[in-house]
């Protein structure tokens, strides 16, 4: 994707309108889906105990419902992992984005990845719900990145994710671009984490990111209309 050849809409639609807070009130969910609604996004990127709720604000249109699973740490173990998927997905969400055990990833335990993203992206793919695996790339060697990628590219969830945003970094044009030249055309990748100006987002999106995580999004389309004023 070039990113000289969007327009505001196509542009909007690569978003994940994002809110995660742990202070979240229908309040904040309800603006949201809203501000989702009226930019036409891609989805909003949303805790799993908020799909019902969001689900219904969004009935009416094509914005998508998408459930942060194990989130932000991916520390609850395996089974807690499927049981939050099948729920979420129960609760109405049309993707789910899950954060790897990253503490398996360092100890390159890596049928233990292979299998935890197998599983979940099997139930993804049983209820035609598109999924997102989140690597963390803030706490992970840039070998680290590559071999996940690579797993992710013989396993084939929908999109790989650079981080939650909850991490001590988030997403670099760099990252996006070991990523997408590992998996190519197996696996979309998504950028998140940090992207709250067009600038930032144009680098991603021209390093191979086709979906962009962000709570910055209406700041992102005014300084695009700016930019191409």
């Amino acid at each position: 994707m070039n990113s000289s050849n969007l327009t505001k809409e196509s542009l909007a639609k690569l978003f994940d309108h994002t809110f995660l807070k742990a202070y979240a009130t229908d309040a904040d969910l309800t603006k949201l889906c809203d501000e989702a609604k009226a930019m036409n996004t891609a989805m909003v990127a949303i805790n799993t105990e908020w799909t019902a709720f969001c689900k219904e604000q969004l009935k009416d249109s094509d914005v998508h419902v998408g459930a942060a699973i194990g989130f932000p740490l991916g520390q609850c173990g395996l089974e807690t992992k499927l049981f939050e998927c099948r729920h979420a997905i129960e609760q109405g969400a049309d993707e789910i984005d899950y954060v790897i055990n990253i503490g398996q990833a360092k100890m390159h335990h890596w049928d233990y990845i292979k299998d935890e993203m197998e599983k979940i992206v099997a139930i993804c793919k049983e209820h035609h719900v598109l999924s997102k695996v989140i690597f963390e790339n803030c706490y992970l060697e840039k070998e680290e990145i590559q071999k996940l990628s690579e797993i992710a590219k013989e396993v084939k969830p929908d999109f790989i994710k650079t981080s939650t945003g909850f991490g001590t970094g988030g997403a670099t044009a760099e990252d996006v671009k070991l990523m997408k030249d590992t998996v190519g055309d197996a696996v979309q990748v998504k950028a998140a984490g940090g992207i709250r100006s067009w600038q930032t987002c144009k680098a991603m999106i021209d390093a191979g990111a086709t979906r962009i995580g962000t709570s910055s999004s209406i700041q992102i389309l005014k300084e695009f209309e700016e930019a191409n004023a």
